[in-house]
């Protein structure tokens, strides 16, 4: 930086404005330091900054099952808004969701200096991660419930859940089945008890929901049981990939879609939309998801209070649903 400094003709201060973007340096000193910077090679040290400002502007993320769309998502956006706050991200993926895996996890973010940490998925290992815990730093969970227990962030599963659920009994299906995703993950309890508490509100029965692993594979095979039962008209699939599944099992056995059944996905990934039928499906605002953990790691950085937040989901219309075809001949 004293390099540069002497280079551009300015003090030491004024090149840590331009590095810190302050406003009060004059543009024609700005340009000067930055052209000194490029010409240098100047890069900070973020380790000597962490010993002057014991602050490392590092925000660790643990995170399970990255082949999936919604937490693969959801690391970007945090990363995008860590970036916008002027942090850098450690990441740290687990090879399976235990309390070990997830706790060696922690500390290998910790180890590399991680001032706070965003737990993506540490469902059914019975860690905890509350403000109690001991561990040195603040932990955000997504999706961690809102009991208060953690510090969390999440999409409100259920209220997606309702919104599909309510999308399909105002066409008018009777018979709504579930394709559910694995029982130990928290966002397929909140999708699964949001569908079958609007069945119950709507005077429905709840169809026994059948438990798949969030893989299209996995929606294939459900998908083959669910082709031969006549009486269901629509599906609530757990993912737009489950979806996928279905979609390709109801095609084998010659039900149409939505004439015959009706399909809603949830998450909204980006072929959603180009499927045949283009599929109804739940969005996530994972990049909201992300600004709003970065928020609340800051807001416990400054020792300010923070509560659990929900992001409110959107369903998104398309073709895969329609009212149901009473005649047999097909509706459109």
């Amino acid at each position: 930086m004293a390099d540069v400094a002497a280079r551009a003709g300015v003090s030491h201060q004024t090149v840590s404005r331009v590095l810190n973007d302050s406003t009060f340096v004059r543009p024609e000193t700005k340009e000067r330091v930055l052209e000194a910077i490029v010409e240098l090679g100047y890069r900070r040290n973020p380790a000597a900054r962490a010993l002057v400002t014991r602050r490392s502007a590092v925000v660790g993320v643990v995170v399970a099952d990255l082949s999936y769309f919604g937490p693969s998502s959801t690391v970007v956006g945090i990363e995008a808004a860590a970036r916008g706050a002027r942090f850098s991200t450690v990441l740290a993926s687990l090879p399976d969701v235990t309390a070990d895996a997830v706790g060696a996890a922690l500390e290998r973010v910790m180890a590399a200096g991680a001032e706070a940490v965003v737990v993506i998925g540490h469902h059914g290992t019975g860690l905890d991660l509350g403000p109690g815990s001991g561990y040195r730093v603040p932990i955000v969970v997504l999706d961690g419930g809102a009991d208060g227990s953690v510090l969390s962030v999440g999409v409100d599963q259920r209220a997606g859940a309702v919104l599909a659920t309510q999308h399909l009994i105002d066409l008018g299906h009777r018979r709504i089945a579930r394709l559910s995703g694995p029982r130990s993950w928290y966002q397929a309890r909140q999708r699964r008890q949001g569908w079958r508490q609007t069945l119950t509100r709507a005077g429905l029965s709840a169809p026994v929901p059948l438990i798949g692993d969030w893989s299209a594979s996995s929606g294939y095979r459900l998908g083959r049981r669910l082709a031969a039962d006549d009486e269901v008209t629509a599906v609530f699939a757990a993912n737009d990939q489950m979806a996928i599944g279905l979609i390709r099992a109801l095609v084998e056995a010659g039900r149409r879609i939505p004439e015959e059944v009706s399909i809603v996905g949830f998450d909204d990934i980006p072929e959603a939309g180009f499927l045949s039928p283009p599929l109804t499906t739940v969005r996530q605002d994972f990049r909201a998801l992300g600004q709003e953990a970065m928020r609340m790691v800051l807001s416990s950085l400054t020792g300010d209070d923070v509560g659990s937040r929900l992001v409110a989901p959107q369903i998104v219309v398309r073709d895969s649903t329609s009212s149901p075809d009473r005649s047999g001949s097909g509706s459109g």
